[in-house]
């Protein structure tokens, strides 16, 4: 009954319904990284919460993949100033974790982009199953998520690693692949030319049967606003007007 409301309700607005996995791209275009790598706190402290943690919860079962690849699980978690969020910071009351946020404040701080992606890069990669050959890692439409942590490589144009891309889709209403990343500052601003490693180190996780044998391709991508959609940031602009 609440469901049909809402449709009533929504019909002279256009509202329609369109499947969850057009609901999965809402985030490339409004720019929210839904699901970073949860805190392991690996630290000898924390041992006793660690064992408490389920073998059943998301720290154990959930997935990493893509090209980027580290033995350290700290490099796979996002700071407040990674995803825009240290706008929330106030250090003028004590809260757990304050000290550690205050000494990540003086260092450099990475910045959450969006990757708008070569579209001849896009092209040839889903050209491949037609060809001879291990083909790349194959790109769903409308999102790529292969895995519940998504990380790929982002290289600069001399092939330094800069950051790293979390989830892929395409959008309809920008026409293109897009992904939102992390990237560092020097290269965060729109226009700035950057690449994209696509695959898993390897050609695949052996121990992931339903992974399809593939070989890693480089794509390019072009750094755009978060959110890139228009109509997101004349609602983000509204709100900032309002504060």
């Amino acid at each position: 009954a609440v469901k049909a409301a809402l449709l009533e309700a929504g019909r002279e607005f256009g509202l329609q319904q369109v499947g969850s996995l057009a609901y999965l791209s809402n985030a490339l275009e409004t720019g929210w990284v839904a699901m970073p790598v949860p805190a392991i706190y690996t630290s000898p402290q924390l041992r006793a919460y660690r064992e408490w943690l389920p073998a059943t919860g998301r720290e154990a079962r959930w997935a990493l993949g893509g090209s980027f690849y580290s033995p350290k699980i700290e490099d796979y978690y996002f700071t407040p100033w990674d995803l825009g969020y240290d706008r929330h910071l106030k250090f003028d009351h004590d809260f757990v974790g304050r000290a550690a946020l205050e000494e990540l404040a003086k260092r450099p701080h990475r910045r959450k982009v969006t990757l708008v992606w070569d579209a001849e890069d896009v092209t040839r990669v889903l050209a491949a199953v037609f060809q001879d050959g291990p083909p790349p890692k194959y790109i769903d439409f409308p999102v790529s998520h292969y895995a519940a942590f998504k990380y790929d490589r982002v290289l600069n144009r001399i092939g330094e690693l800069v950051g790293v891309s979390t989830y892929a889709g395409y959008s309809a209403n920008e026409r293109a692949m897009l992904s939102l990343a992390v990237v560092d500052e020097a290269c965060s601003e729109p226009g700035t030319e950057v690449v994209l490693v696509w695959g898993e180190e390897g050609g695949g996780a052996k121990t992931v049967p339903w992974m399809e044998r593939h070989v890693q391709v480089e794509i390019r991508a072009t750094v755009g606003p978060v959110p890139i959609s228009q109509a997101a940031q004349k609602y983000w602009a509204e709100v900032k007007a309002r504060r």
